[in-house]
């Protein structure tokens, strides 16, 4: 099939096993190869669209390295997630907001070019007219645009906003982290008041807790801003220049670009040297200071507990002030975090808007229903038809009108295979159904069909129009 993004371009005849090529841009869904910084850009990838070989048999197309399908058994975890998320968002007058998965490459670059999610994790590409666009890594940069190009600015402040969506990261896949990842964001734009820090955090708390994860632990601190940050960094600075050589080589380099990520390193040969850094809470200018004392009296009054990590800070380069994670029982690391936030008041001039503050965090969806399943958190799955029509071969036309008639009160599938009776009550039984519909061609032609009762083993015959009674009760 021809491409629609390119011509084809002219394959030589010479033979009929030769293969045309068309230079193509394909959109990710459709066997995209969106490429990572620095790779060749998508519009000089060729594609082959005639004479293929097939694969062999043996050899099935499965998923992309890094990225899952959520099958049905696994959707109950993730709707009760997601049922709980969007429950406390509503309870603390937040409003949905939907952004785009594809931003503009200088939107992400702008607000943290240092960081790993930007500097080797961007999944970037060049579309047909040459702009430079990217999957977004992380949803906090998107909405803080849509505030803006959205005209939300002029409505009630804060803007208080959730969202839910798919995040795309290049980083090594393991338990628990993928490519393509789920996220739940709540953000508060407009208001400079740590009293929304506090506000953020306890949704944070809220969402994880109705979710059913126990055990759990919140770490706080505090990062400055743009006016005491800059003498801090030359104190850590000066901590880490005699270590230099015996960090890890990308810290070597931040060491003179962004000492802060300093602290932010996971690798275990860095490590050690933490402990003994100096505290940027002990290097505070007096807004920060107070605003520090203000958010903690704040969570304590919420009924909060927390633990003070003064080392904490957050892979993205726009927080100031505030920052925050949950974490579960037994967690081992930073990796391990369900919840992670905190202040950006430099974020909107980063993009280019004016200056406005904003709080916020995002929570792993991913993370959190894998930590509910290990936790024996229950949810009874719905079934996936309380009803099932059996009929007669036949009667496709009337059965499926039966099944119009039931889905006025239940859910309903229609078994159209052609096999037996007990066959067909199996695969009724393994969809979870509470009732089964039997229909014959006689009680087709009457309008009528036998209700069972699959628990009791009970059936009675009756008018189709009756049936919605029944199942109602």
């Amino acid at each position: 099939m021809m491409s629609r993004y390119a011509p084809m371009m002219r394959a030589s005849p010479a033979s009929t096993r030769e293969t045309s090529w068309i230079r193509a841009v394909v959109p990710a869904g459709i066997g995209a190869r969106i490429l990572k910084a620095g790779a060749r850009p998508c519009s000089q990838i060729l594609v082959s669209t005639y004479n293929r070989t097939p694969m062999p048999r043996s050899e099935p197309i499965k998923a992309v390295r890094g990225v899952r399908d959520i099958l049905p058994r696994d959707r109950p975890l993730w709707r009760a997630a997601e049922r709980a998320a969007a429950e406390v968002a509503t309870r603390f007058a937040y409003q949905e907001i939907v952004t785009p998965i594809i931003e503009r490459v200088e939107l992400i670059e702008r607000v943290g070019e240092d960081t790993d999610a930007i500097a080797k994790e961007l999944y970037r590409f060049e579309d047909r007219g040459g702009r430079q666009l990217a999957l977004r890594p992380e949803a906090t940069a998107g909405i803080v645009r849509a505030y803006f190009e959205g005209g939300l600015k002029q409505g009630p402040q804060p803007a208080r906003l959730y969202l839910f969506g798919p995040m795309f990261r290049y980083d090594r896949p393991q338990k628990g982290r993928y490519r393509q990842f789920y996220q739940f964001d709540i953000e508060a734009i407009g208001s400079a008041s740590p009293a929304l820090d506090a506000e953020v955090i306890e949704i944070a708390g809220a969402w994880l807790n109705e979710s059913g994860i126990p055990g759990l632990t919140l770490e706080l601190n505090s990062i400055g801003d743009g006016v005491c940050r800059p003498a801090y960094l030359d104190r850590l600075r000066e901590y880490y220049r005699p270590l230099k050589e015996q960090l890890h080589p990308d810290c070597q380099r931040r060491l003179e670009t962004n000492p802060l990520r300093l602290l932010d390193c996971k690798v275990p040969q860095c490590q050690p040297f933490k402990a003994g850094a100096p505290r940027i809470t002990d290097h505070l200018c007096e807004p920060c200071s107070q605003a520090w004392t203000q958010v903690r009296h704040l969570v304590e009054a919420a009924g909060i507990e927390y633990v003070h990590n003064p080392y904490l800070v957050r892979g993205l380069d726009y927080y100031t002030r505030t920052v925050f994670e949950f974490y579960p029982a037994g967690a081992s690391g930073q990796q391990d975090a369900l919840a992670s936030g905190g202040r950006y008041d430099g974020l909107a001039a980063a993009e280019g808007w004016p200056p406005t503050p904003g709080v916020g965090f995002a929570g792993g969806f991913d993370r959190v229903v894998e930590v509910m399943a290990s936790s024996g958190v229950e949810v009874v799955a719905a079934a996936a038809a309380e009803v099932a029509v059996l009929a007669d071969a036949g009667l496709e036309v009337e059965a499926a009108n039966v099944a119009r008639i039931c889905r006025a009160v239940r859910s309903v599938a229609v078994d159209y295979e052609a096999r037996s009776l007990t066959a067909k009550m199996r695969s009724a039984a393994k969809l979870g159904a509470r009732w089964v519909v039997l229909l014959s061609a006689d009680e087709a032609a009457r309008r009528t069909a036998r209700l069972r009762d699959m628990a009791s083993g009970e059936q009675a015959e009756m008018a189709w129009d009756e049936l919605p009674q029944r199942l109602g009760k």
